[in-house]
C-alpha cells in the first residue's frame, strides 16, 4: 500500500511540474495463472511520462493473492505476490505495443497447517515478461503477457507452489493523463 501511495504521489508531483508533459496513470485488475496450477488476481498500477525515455518506460506496482480465485472454496494453497515493475512499450504511435517488462518482488504462501510449517513458504520474486498492450481510443489499457518466473521453488529450495510460466491479463482505466504515453 505504501508503494501505491509514493507512485500517485510522484505523479502528481510530476503532473505539477511537468509543464505540458504528457503523463499516463492508470489502475486496474490484473488475472493471472500459473501454467499448471492457479488464478491469481489482484490489482495493478501502472505510471508513465513523456519525459521518460519519451514515455516508451513505465513503472507499476502489483499486488496478487489466490485468495479470491483458486483458493476461494477449495484446497489451493492461499498466496500473495507484491511486485515492483519497469515495462519497456514499443510503436507508440499504433494501438498494438509490443512491451517487455521486469518484475522484482515477494511470494509468500500460506500453507495453513501446521504439518507444513518446514517447508519454505516465502521467496524473493524476479520476473520477466513479454507481451502486447492495446491501447484504444478510450481511457483504457489492456495488457496481455507470457511470463517467466527466474526463481522458482520444488517445496524443498523454495515454495513449491512458485512455478515458472504465467500468463497474464490486465484492464486498466486511466484515471490521470492520457495523453502520448
Amino acid at each position: 500500500m505504501k508503494a501505491f501511495a509514493l507512485i500517485v504521489l510522484f505523479a502528481l508531483l510530476s503532473g505539477a511540474s511537468a509543464e505540458g508533459a504528457d503523463q499516463l496513470l492508470s489502475v486496474g485488475p490484473r488475472l493471472q495463472k500459473s501454467v499448471g496450477l492457479y488464478w491469481e488476481n489482484g490489482i495493478a498500477v501502472e505510471y508513465s511520462n513523456s519525459k521518460l525515455w519519451d514515455g516508451r518506460l513505465s513503472f507499476g506496482v502489483t499486488i496478487l493473492s489466490s485468495r479470491l480465485g483458486s483458493a476461494f472454496h477449495s484446497n489451493a494453497v492461499k498466496q500473495e505476490e507484491y511486485l515492483l515493475s519497469a515495462a519497456a512499450v514499443f510503436r507508440q504511435e499504433h494501438l498494438i505495443r509490443p512491451l517487455v517488462k521486469m518484475h522484482l518482488g515477494w511470494f509468500h504462501a500460506d500453507y495453513e497447517v501446521e504439518l507444513f510449517d518446514d517447508l519454505p513458504n516465502s521467496s524473493f520474486l524476479w520476473s520477466l515478461t513479454g507481451g502486447l498492450q492495446i491501447r484504444p481510443h478510450i481511457p483504457a489499457v489492456l495488457e496481455l503477457g507470457l511470463g517467466y518466473n527466474l526463481i522458482t521453488g520444488n517445496g524443498v529450495s523454495g515454495p513449491g507452489t512458485l512455478y515458472p510460466l504465467f500468463y497474464q491479463i490486465t484492464l486498466s482505466w486511466v484515471i490521470l493523463g492520457g495523453g502520448r504515453p
